[in-house]
Order: C-alpha cells, then sequence, then structure tokens
C-alpha cells in the first residue's frame, strides 16, 4: 500500500530527527533476508541503542539534507537499512559488522561519520572506536598516571630514609 503525502512527511521528519542526534550512520543492503532476520537485527540495534529504519530512497534523500550525512545520499540506490548511531559512534558499525558476519547477504554499502563518506571497508575501524564508558576509563586512566607518580615519588623520600636508618642500626649491630 503506497504512503500518503501526511505519511511520506512524517517518515521525512522522523528520519531527520534522529539523524540531527546521531553521531554516524550506516547503509547496508539488505536483499535476501527474511522478516525473522530483520526482526534478529531490529533487536540487536536496539539493544545498543541504534536507529534502524527502511526508507525509500527518496524519502531519506529528503531526510538526510540538512544533517552531517546529507554525503550519502547521492549513494542512496536499492533496498536500505539505514542505522544510526545514537550514543556513540562506533555502535551502528559494531551492530551492522556482526550481523554481516552472520548473515552473507547483509551488506554494508556506505558509512558516515562527521559529515565525512567513508567506504564500506573501513567498517571494522570504525566498529573498534571505544564505546563511551571505555572512552572515559581511558581518559581517567591517562589523568590519573602523573598523579599517581607524584605520589610514588614523594613517598620514597620517606622511605629511603627508613631503609638508610635500618642500614645504619643493622650496620652497628653487627659491629657490636
Amino acid at each position: 500500500m503506497a504512503l500518503t503525502l501526511e505519511e511520506k512527511k512524517a517518515v521525512v521528519a522522523e528520519v531527520a530527527e534522529v539523524a540531527k542526534g546521531a553521531y554516524s550512520a550506516v547503509a547496508a543492503e539488505y536483499r535476501g533476508l527474511t522478516v525473522e532476520e530483520m526482526t534478529d537485527l531490529r533487536v540487536k540495534a536496539r539493544q545498543d541503542n541504534v536507529s534502524l529504519r527502511v526508507v525509500k530512497n527518496t524519502l531519506a534523500r529528503r531526510a538526510l539534507e540538512d544533517t552531517d550525512f546529507a554525503c550519502m545520499s547521492d549513494r542512496l540506490t536499492g533496498p536500505l537499512v539505514l542505522a544510526f548511531s545514537r550514543e556513540d559512534p562506533g555502535a551502528a558499525a559494531r551492530v551492522t559488522k556482526d550481523f554481516a558476519k552472520e548473515h552473507e547477504k547483509f551488506m554494508v554499502t556506505m558509512l558516515s561519520v562527521g559529515g565525512q563518506l567513508l567506504e564500506p571497508s573501513e567498517i571494522d575501524r570504525l566498529a573498534k572506536l571505544p564505546t563511551r564508558d571505555q572512552g572515559i576509563s581511558m581518559l581517567m586512566s591517562v589523568m590519573q598516571a602523573p598523579v599517581a607518580k607524584f605520589v610514588r615519588t614523594l613517598n620514597e623520600v620517606p622511605g629511603k630514609l627508613v631503609r638508610t636508618t635500618a642500614a645504619i642500626r643493622d650496620q652497628k649491630q653487627q659491629a657490636a
């Protein structure tokens, strides 16, 4: 059944809203997948806070016009599913990459991060980006290192004094 003009406007507005708040986008061809397989993909995407949407290419072009993902518009051809990362840039890439490993008919066709169009071969690089929590953890460990080293250095002065005093004591006890 064809969409009415109002339904098309609603779809465009919904996709545009998701795209404006997304960090990255992945487009993949899903031709040949069953409904059950697509449902599995949707469940995995929902778990990782990835917005997944199958949209007609003409509607997708309109939705992506004023977003960072406008660079994808020229290559929107064929039956595509769009995945948008809402929390961290690598989430959509991880979901689609893992799903593509299990389903050979599912093929990533393009990626976009920060207004830059990437080749599908770079999905590994994007998928390896740390999550927000991992990034904060890495930052905290880097920030903690100088302070920890400073404390160890300060602790070394009294420690050396105690070791020197103990050595003198041991030397006097052996002499006596």
